[in-house]
C-alpha cells in the first residue's frame, strides 16, 4: 500500500514537473535576454546615456511568440509534449520546425520530479530534490547557449542547499554542506588563477565556481572529487568530439558548466556513495 501511495504520488508529482519543465523553456530563453538588458541600461546610465524605451519584458510579459513569424502561442499550443506532437513539431501559422528540445527538457524535468518522490516521497526533502534538479537543468541549458550561469540561479541553489542541510531535508550534515560550498569554490578558483597566470587566458568562468560551490552544499565536500571528474573527462570528451566535428563555436571552447550539472544529475540518481564508490574513494 505504501508502494502505491508513493507510486501515486510520483505520478502527480511527474506530470506537475512537465508543467515545470514548459516554464524553464521560458526561463532558458528570456533570463539571459532579460540580465543583458539589464546590464545595457547600467553601462547607459553609468555612461550617462539615454537609452530608448523598451517594451517590458520579463518571464511573464510578453506572451510566447514563433521567433519565424512572431504567431502569438495559443494556450492549447502550449500544452507539454502533447502540443509538439499534435502540431508535429512545426509552428501552425508558419510551419517553422520547433526545437526537439522544448519537449525533452520538459518530459526529463517530469522524469526527474518523479524519481525525487518516488526516491524520496512527496515531502521536504523530495520537494527540495525537485527544486535542485529543475534548477540545475535549467542552468546546464542557459550556459550551453550563452556561457551565462547566472547569480539568480547559482546562488538561491547554493543557500538553498545549505538551508535544506541545516533543515536535514538532506542527507548531508551541515558541516559537511558548508565546507562543501568552500571547497567547491575555492578548488575551481585557485585553477582558474593557476591557469590564467600560467598561460594568460581564462580557463573557465566565476559562474562553475559557483555552481560547484552549489553542488558541494547539497551533497558534501566527499563528493567533490567525483563529481569533478565525471564533468572533466565529459567534458574533455565531448570538447574533442566537437573539435573534429567542427562544432566548437566562435574561441574554440564549451562550457564547463553543462559537465558539471550533468555530474550533480548523474549524483542525485546514483546516489553520493555509489558515486565514491565508483572511483574508489
Amino acid at each position: 500500500m505504501q508502494l502505491d501511495v508513493r507510486g501515486f504520488e510520483a505520478a502527480i508529482v511527474g506530470f506537475l514537473g512537465l508543467l515545470v519543465g514548459s516554464f524553464l523553456n521560458v526561463v532558458i530563453y528570456r533570463l539571459p535576454k532579460m540580465l543583458e538588458r539589464q546590464w545595457t541600461a547600467e553601462c547607459a546610465e553609468m555612461a550617462a546615456t539615454d537609452l530608448p524605451a523598451d517594451a517590458p519584458f520579463n518571464l511573464m510579459v510578453p506572451r510566447s511568440r514563433c521567433p519565424h513569424c512572431s504567431h502569438q502561442i495559443r494556450w492549447y499550443e502550449n500544452i507539454p509534449v502533447l502540443s509538439y506532437l499534435s502540431l508535429r513539431g512545426r509552428c501552425s501559422a508558419c510551419h517553422a520546425p520547433i526545437g526537439l528540445r522544448y519537449p525533452l527538457v520538459e518530459l526529463s524535468i517530469g522524469a526527474l520530479f518523479f524519481f525525487c518522490v518516488w526516491q524520496w516521497g512527496a515531502n521536504a526533502t523530495g520537494l527540495a530534490w525537485c527544486a535542485f534538479s529543475a534548477t540545475l537543468l535549467a542552468l546546464a541549458m542557459i550556459d550551453w547557449d550563452t556561457t551565462l550561469l547566472p547569480d539568480d540561479l547559482t546562488l538561491p541553489l547554493l543557500w538553498f542547499g545549505l538551508v535544506a542541510a541545516a533543515l536535514q531535508w538532506t542527507a548531508v550534515g551541515l558541516n559537511s554542506a558548508l565546507w562543501g560550498a568552500v571547497a567547491g569554490y575555492l578548488s575551481l578558483w585557485s585553477v582558474y588563477w593557476a591557469f590564467k597566470i600560467i598561460t594568460g587566458k581564462e580557463g573557465m568562468g566565476y559562474g562553475d565556481f559557483k555552481l560547484f560551490a552549489a553542488l558541494g552544499a547539497w551533497f558534501g565536500w566527499q563528493s567533490l572529487i567525483p563529481m569533478i571528474l565525471m564533468a572533466s573527462i565529459i567534458g574533455a570528451v565531448v570538447g574533442i568530439a566537437m573539435k573534429f566535428s567542427t562544432g566548437l563555436r566562435e574561441g574554440g571552447y564549451v562550457p564547463f558548466g553543462p559537465f558539471l550539472a550533468g555530474a550533480g544529475l548523474a549524483t542525485l540518481v546514483a546516489g553520493p556513495t555509489a558515486m565514491r564508490q565508483f572511483i574508489g574513494l
